[in-house]
């Protein structure tokens, strides 16, 4: 059995624990069908993350089920879940995690109307406050990748890095989310649909009013720095 020093084994069973249990978020918001899509979490203090098994039912997602990577994609032997295959993006997020230090987290989806963006290889426009809020302007999309190998993680790196988006529509395929760890990009997931699906109504029903430059840097940055509860003890 591999072993670590124990806060790395804590942090591994805190982020198995996570990753299980955010796939759920995944079905709660129709982003998903069958065991389609995935969510990565990195392990805090290792070079190390964990991800779900390829073609595992979600209801049967366990932590112990999820898979243990080093950040050059190959499974961890001899730890918990090693025995099963990992995810087939197992290799793009993999890349994500070894090009982008910032990056906690990983999600992918098929969900309906961010794919059909992605279908069309379009853009999200930002033209409301809440793409204004969370990506900071439009949602950009990403090359076609062929699954199997770096090439979507590539992708995914070359658009995002840099870009003030945390969601990238890679051409024919699907949304990508990253985040400072998995739930963070599993609320990203979330959100791209819920624009993806509100932009797309909009235009069925007229031309679309783009938001100006100057006010999504505003509403960006307030979300981003000023938005939501402080940290506890922290005086604002």
């Amino acid at each position: 059995m591999s072993t670590y020093g124990p806060q790395i084994e804590v942090a591994i069973a805190r982020v198995r624990a996570d990753v299980a249990r955010l796939h759920s978020e995944l079905t709660r918001y129709g982003l998903v069908v069958s065991t389609g899509g995935n969510v990565s979490g990195r392990v805090p203090g290792a070079d190390l993350f964990v991800i779900k098994p390829s073609g595992v039912d979600y209801a049967d997602l366990a932590p112990e089920n999820m898979i243990l990577c080093g950040l050059d994609g190959v499974v961890i032997p001899d730890t918990p879940g090693a025995e099963r295959s990992p995810s087939s993006d197992t290799a793009a997020h993999a890349y994500v995690y070894r090009n982008m230090a910032d990056v906690g987290g990983v999600v992918h989806t098929h969900s309906t109307y961010a794919t059909a963006w992605a279908a069309r290889g379009e853009s999200i426009p930002c033209v409301i406050t809440a793409m204004a809020d969370e990506f900071g302007g439009d949602i950009p999309v990403g090359p076609f990748a062929i699954i199997g190998d770096d090439s979507i993680g590539r992708g995914i790196v070359g658009i995002l890095t840099g870009h003030r988006s945390r969601a990238v529509l890679m051409q024919n395929h699907g949304p990508f989310t990253i985040g400072k760890d998995a739930r963070d990009a599993v609320k990203a997931a979330v959100m791209v649909e819920d624009v993806a699906r509100t932009v797309h109504i909009a235009r069925q029903a007229g031309e679309l009013i783009p938001l100006p430059q100057a006010a999504i840097d505003t509403l960006f940055d307030r979300y981003q720095n000023v938005y939501g509860q402080a940290p506890q003890g922290a005086i604002l």
